[in-house]
């Protein structure tokens, strides 16, 4: 082949070509076919291929696609401010349009800093996060992540707001009821605030379901409940991170929707384009927004593509096909027999601890001792061969390991179109099954050595 010049996410290593997709399924150049049992980066929440939304694209691209958003706004802008406002819990009303999950969650943080700043309380700059979490890669979303092999290189660059714990309920403490560990775990922020100083903390930010960090980690009923109520007490705003959970993907509009919470800002991305566009946003409320307004008049943040029309109405269009094809509705449906699929598997399998997920959010935990729960080594990289192995047999899932104390476990995430169909989802069930079989006949015959 023809040496390559890019900078591909692991150097030196030969990647497949894609050449199309449809529907649930992609194409490489020699006409191999992969289910994408992960929506690529749980982005590709349509499917792929769909020419309603091609259609859009060519036509806003001749009518325009660039306009900067500091001389004009469009039809394509505005349409999709009202859809979100339309779709989206509580008072958040208002969109910041940015490029990715990253700056999504990076400008969240600076409208709550300046939301303060604003309200004569500038004092409150600090945010809290929790462990095993992920927000992004650029360096103020990292350092509100706790995803702890991504922030290692950079930590002396990093902010410390990773302060407490994740609900994580297939590690509980033994005996500890599902209630008592929910309010255990929100209890440990009101420690946290108690600890730093009310009059010092912006906001708490969190992922509805834990994605990359963990693996579809979903925390018990009256977990969020009760963090809405200790962030109201002392003044902290809640971010959501609907970056991964949004649009649909857990069988509501909104992951925060299965609990009754409503943020004060809230992040999309990924689904919100279903990856025919980079395209994400803020969410935030008429609270903050009149609060800036009354103020300053002007909110710090943005980027040189932000709000462009072209990503607007590409976005616009991605919103009006799942609405008209029912798909919050229908990744509720198949995203429950897609559980019961997974927990098939988990239970007949020795390295599978844990079948889990919301919707079409799903995980799968491997462990070394399915009673004490104890994980395999990281050196023994049993994600990444239960990934390379279904790459082989024409299935894409999407690794999430590290979840342990950041240093251990390994997960994957499965989380197909939202579009997949139940005899789609047995198919992508085979494939699985088959690339978890190969692992843990490897694993057996490495443990016997």
């Amino acid at each position: 082949m023809q040496r390559s010049y890019v900078i591909k996410p692991e150097l030196g290593k030969e990647y497949a070509r894609v050449s199309h997709g449809k529907g649930i399924y992609l194409y490489d150049v020699s006409g191999k076919r992969y289910i994408d049992g992960s929506s690529g980066a749980v982005t590709a929440s349509i499917g792929h291929g769909i020419e309603e939304i091609a259609d859009v694209m060519r036509e806003q691209a001749l009518k325009v696609s660039f306009a900067y958003r500091s001389h004009f706004s469009s039809d394509a802008v505005e349409e999709l401010g009202a859809k979100l406002a339309d779709w989206a819990p509580g008072e958040l009303n208002w969109s910041f349009f940015v490029n990715s999950g990253s700056e999504a969650t990076e400008t969240a943080q600076k409208i709550a800093i300046q939301y303060w700043q604003e309200k004569g309380r500038p004092t409150k700059t600090r945010m809290i996060s929790r462990w095993m979490s992920y927000h992004g890669i650029t360096m103020g979303a990292l350092s509100m992540s706790g995803h702890v092999l991504r922030r290692k290189r950079f930590v002396p660059l990093l902010a410390d707001y990773p302060v407490i714990s994740p609900p994580y309920p297939y590690r509980r403490p033994e005996g500890m009821s599902l209630e008592d560990y929910a309010m255990h775990c929100a209890g440990e922020l009101e420690t946290a605030i108690l600890r730093i100083g009310p009059d010092q903390i912006a906001a708490f930010i969190a992922e509805p379901v834990i994605g990359a960090s963990g693996g579809a980690v979903v925390p018990p009923d009256g977990y969020f409940q009760r963090i809405r109520e200790i962030c109201d007490r002392y003044d902290v705003l809640f971010i959501a991170d609907e970056v991964m959970t949004g649009i649909g993907r857990t069988g509501a509009k909104f992951g925060v929707d299965h609990w009754g919470v409503k943020p004060d800002l809230m992040t999309l991305g990924k689904g919100m384009s279903a990856g025919y566009t980079p395209m994400a946003a803020t969410m935030a409320t008429d609270e903050l927004i009149d609060t800036i307004t009354r103020g300053s008049g002007l909110i710090m943040a943005g980027h040189t593509y932000s709000a462009n029309p072209q990503s607007a109405a590409v976005s616009l269009a991605v919103l009006r096909y799942v609405e008209a094809h029912n798909l919050v509705e229908k990744a509720a449906v198949q995203g429950a027999y897609l559980q019961k699929k997974l927990q098939e598997l988990a239970d007949e399998s020795p390295i599978i601890g844990e079948a889990r997920g919301l919707g079409l959010l799903c995980g799968l935990e491997f462990v070394k001792d399915k009673q004490t729960k104890e994980p395999f080594p990281l050196s023994m990289g049993v994600a990444a061969r239960v990934i390379a192995k279904a790459f082989e047999s024409g299935l894409l899932v999407y690794p999430a390991s590290g979840g342990l104390d950041g240093v251990a476990g390994d997960a994957i995430i499965i989380s197909p179109p939202l579009t997949i169909t139940t005899e789609e989802i047995d198919e992508l069930m085979d494939l699985l099954k088959k690339a978890v079989q190969q692992v843990q006949e490897e694993v057996r015959q490495e443990v016997r050595t």
